[in-house]
């Protein structure tokens, strides 16, 4: 069953690397999109009482970077060595165990079509 592969990485100089490394393993596309965790824009915007929706507009009105995440995903076919690509990216971007590395998760594709093979 092919599967999808999360990561958010915090750090952004790590971004690139990981990117290279999945590429090198064969990974048939990635799709990379900005993002910020709850913790972060609260630290950021210093209230306890955000909004789980905060106003998309102040975010994007805002300079402030420090507090942005990458999250990579892709879909994976059926053969694709999972675990090597995880290792190569904890090797990357340190142990998920460990703060402040980001974390992975990995979802069932129960169909997929276009799915690049490589």
């Amino acid at each position: 069953m092919p599967k999808c592969v999360v990561v958010v990485i915090p750090n952004l100089e790590k971004v690139h690397e990981v990117l290279r490394a999945w590429e090198a393993l064969g990974v048939p596309g990635v799709t990379m999109i900005d993002t910020i965790g709850m913790a972060s824009l609260r630290q950021w915007v210093g209230r306890e009482d955000l909004p789980l929706v905060p106003s998309l507009r102040s975010i994007l009105e805002s300079a402030e970077t420090a507090f942005h995440h990458r999250t990579l995903f892709s879909v994976l076919p059926d053969d694709f060595d999972l675990e090597r690509l995880i290792q190569e990216t904890e090797r990357i971007v340190g142990r998920f165990e460990e703060p402040e590395t980001g974390f992975l998760f990995v979802l069932p594709v129960l169909e997929v079509r276009g799915l690049r093979q490589p």
